[in-house]
């Protein structure tokens, strides 16, 4: 199943410590604080049993959601990388 991971973690070493686990189960960076990729149910619960040991008392949010391939074939997106060479004044 494909998953969306977002989280606001305000400890860096928590926020780190989640994003490790994130890349430990195979899931992709789509954006600073959100990760994206296919969890089966169990790795899905595992994975927020993880998170939430390592939140322990801290303060913070995590939510997974998941995306049916119905959902996902008509998300809507721009992704620009690089520069186009705009205001290189020439």
């Amino acid at each position: 199943m494909r998953c969306l991971i977002v989280y606001d973690i305000p400890d860096d070493r928590v926020r780190a410590k989640v994003a490790d686990h994130c890349l430990d189960y195979g899931l992709d960076r789509i954006q600073y604080s959100a990760f994206l990729g296919d969890l089966s149910r169990t790795h899905q619960e595992e994975l927020m049993w993880k998170v939430r040991r390592t939140l322990g008392k801290r303060e913070g949010k995590v939510q997974l959601f998941v995306i049916c391939e119905r959902d996902w074939s008509q998300r809507l997106e721009v992704i620009q990388e690089g520069g186009d060479g705009e205001g290189s004044g020439g």
